[in-house]
């Protein structure tokens, strides 16, 4: 994949592909996973066994029939809830009652139909120790391509609401442009992370690139506020085994993302709201950016927006942290990749 180009926009920042363009971010849950977003966000109920056999008689065929096709039929309804289940796994740190701990890493998710799905369709996996999000039904709000001209605005909305989120801030024209800006968001009680140096797809670049590009753009960050990002959201969503064994040597872990208003490719502020209160669930991550688009065919709703989905979730009883408040007491662990919390909704 050819990497983001050095272009800068009027305002100084990063450059992002227009929707529909060639690397644009893509409106999907992100490339880790198995299971598609109708899947995540909808699960079906868990249904009662299938009907037992009323063994009719020998000579009726047309009632043989009927009843192996229910039986069949019921099965292959249950088989999604299974999938989804295995494939995004809850999030500690949410505090109510303990769930059985889980091990591992990332895992292959297999489909429907038994087979293994193929290379980048990985699971996010939760470490042990993982608690109950449903009962303190908390969410993490995060910003990707921070900090910017907006940036400002956004911790004034935060401060007034009196919400901590977590920003995935890029180095090149973002932190080494605006290190009063980044100065700022840590010492109002926010998670800086990192989202590369350069925006560079990790999958699409060689192993000591993708090094480089985590590394740039943790050092930066670090340079500024005196801590160095423990969390990588990279660019895109676009991960592997490669770049996690990359990051469980820098001692980071990967955090995607479990709902996004696609903000990318609307101005509209009031359907960026209404698409994240219908997909968010406890547990889960928020994902908006922090974006200027000279041609106003995005980002540009995304401040405006901000009140509405705070409010909002907090009237349906949400409360927002920060991720590794979210993923606390155990933390994130170098290597892990995490994504959402439980899917009971």
């Amino acid at each position: 994949m050819r990497p983001v180009t050095d272009r800068r926009n009027a305002d100084g920042s990063t450059p992002h592909p227009a929707p529909g363009a060639r690397g644009a971010c893509p409106d999907y849950a992100p490339r880790m996973a198995g299971p598609s977003r109708r899947d995540v966000f909808r699960p079906e109920r868990a249904r009662g066994p299938a009907p037992s056999d009323p063994s009719p008689p020998d000579g009726d065929r047309r009632v043989q029939m009927r009843v192996r096709n229910e039986a069949g039929a019921a099965n292959r309804r249950r088989a999604p809830t299974a999938l989804v289940t295995a494939a995004a796994p809850a999030l500690c740190g949410c505090g109510g009652g303990s769930l059985a701990p889980r091990a591992g890493a990332m895992t292959r998710v297999p489909s429907a139909s038994g087979a293994a799905t193929g290379a980048g369709t990985w699971a996010a996996r939760s470490p042990g120790g993982s608690v109950d999000c449903r009962r303190t039904r908390r969410v993490a709000l995060t910003f990707d391509d921070s900090p910017g001209v907006r940036t400002p605005r956004i911790l004034d909305i935060l401060r007034r609401y009196r919400v901590r989120a977590t920003f995935f801030t890029l180095g090149r024209h973002h932190v080494v442009a605006y290190p009063g800006t980044v100065r700022r968001m840590a010492a109002e009680g926010h998670d800086v992370e990192t989202l590369t140096w350069s925006l560079r797809i990790l999958t699409g670049i060689g192993p000591a690139e993708a090094r480089e590009e985590i590394t740039r753009g943790r050092d930066a960050v670090a340079k500024v506020i005196g801590r160095r990002p423990v969390l990588l959201r990279p660019p895109q969503g676009r991960t592997s085994p490669a770049v996690a064994a990359i990051c469980r040597r820098l001692g980071m872990a990967q955090v995607l993302w479990s709902a996004t208003a696609s903000d990318y490719e609307t101005t509209d502020s009031a359907r960026i709201t209404r698409r994240i209160l219908a997909r968010t669930g406890p547990g889960g991550i928020i994902l908006l950016h922090d974006r200027v688009d000279a041609a106003n065919r995005g980002y540009n709703g995304t401040v405006a927006a901000i009140p509405g989905i705070i409010s909002g979730l907090q009237e349906r009883g949400y409360t927002f942290v920060t991720v590794t408040r979210l993923l606390s007491p155990a933390g994130p662990r170098p290597g892990e990749v995490y994504r959402d919390g439980p899917l009971d909704r």
